[in-house]
């Protein structure tokens, strides 16, 4: 079985890292030369919840190279998406299996529509994970994996991809509601990720304070009231204190959003609050709090830039 993970970030990083505990082939697909190369040369160092343990994966930019693969794993930011698969196509052959590991909502929508393909599953990762550099990678946190299609099918590629990851300590389940696992992900990263890039603290903080806690208590409840109006069944009764345990769970880990920022790069904005923002202007429904997070991590985006004189 050939696996191709295809983005170089934290939690790519990680699962392919995972993976070469498997006797499967693994590569990691990415797209810049000099980064590859590296990776190439010093394999994956991880440290943290998992151990202190080393991983050696294969990589490159080309997937004429890598060739054909059963599975490819997208774990690229949601922006990237659609390039992805067309950059890629050399990779996914016929009974190519494809899942997404990727923040916000509409990737496994994008990647069915390019490759008009049966074998795409959506998936969820409560896997935390931060990259120092590249090739260097903090294991946060411990957790579960889901996936699943969304026509709620339990294929056997999807059986074959939960015991591949469970065989390398992975802990994974399937689901036939993964819309509602999509969503409930959607919900804990809609009341963390913006308030964490715009305040710059982790996690945890926004708990200590106040005006956080305020704020993130009314982006959640108009999360939830969307999700409501769709009839999608969360996986949890009271969205606010999900969302605080989370936070309490992870209270120092740097959210991705946040590392996106201090890194001045574009963030997943438009795929977590802004599902909710348009969401709520399709549906007629308000969404003031979600419009504000959505403009300020855009300005701070904008203002990369700027200096003050």
């Amino acid at each position: 079985m050939k696996i191709v993970v295809a983005g170089p970030g934290a939690i790519g990083s990680l699962f392919a890292s995972y993976l070469t505990r498997s006797k499967e082939e693994v590569w990691l697909l990415d797209k810049d030369k000099s980064r590859a190369e590296k990776l190439n040369q010093k394999g994956i160092s991880i440290e943290g919840v998992s151990g202190s343990w080393h991983a050696k994966v294969k990589v490159s930019v080309d997937p004429v190279e890598i060739g054909k693969a059963d599975l490819l794993i997208v774990c690229v930011k949601s922006y990237d998406t659609r390039e992805l698969i067309n950059y890629a196509q050399a990779v996914v052959g016929e009974n190519c299996s494809v899942l997404t590991l990727q923040n916000g909502i509409g990737n496994v929508e994008v990647i069915s529509e390019a490759l008009g393909k049966q074998n795409v599953f959506a998936g969820i990762t409560s896997q935390g994970a931060n990259l120092a550099e590249p090739g260097k990678l903090r294991h946060a946190g411990l957790g579960e994996t889901v996936i699943g299609s969304l026509d709620g099918k339990l294929t056997s590629e999807a059986r074959l991809i939960r015991q591949l990851f469970n065989d390398c300590r992975i802990p994974t389940r399937l689901s036939r509601d993964i819309k509602g696992a999509l969503w409930s992900k959607l919900i804990i990263n809609v009341g963390i990720n913006a308030l964490t890039a715009i305040t710059h603290l982790k996690n945890g903080q926004l708990l200590e304070f106040e005006g956080t806690r305020s704020v993130m208590r009314q982006a959640v409840a108009e999360a939830t009231k969307i999700a409501k109006r769709k009839r999608i069944k969360l996986q949890f009764d009271d969205a606010l204190a999900k969302v605080e345990a989370v936070a309490q769970a992870t209270a120092n880990n740097i959210s991705s959003m946040l590392s996106d920022v201090l890194k001045k790069k574009r963030t997943e904005i438009d795929f977590i609050n802004g599902v909710i923002v348009r969401q709520g202007q399709s549906l007629g429904m308000p969404v003031v709090v979600n419009s504000i997070l959505l403009d300020l991590v855009k300005t701070l985006e904008s203002s990369y830039l700027v200096t003050i004189s």
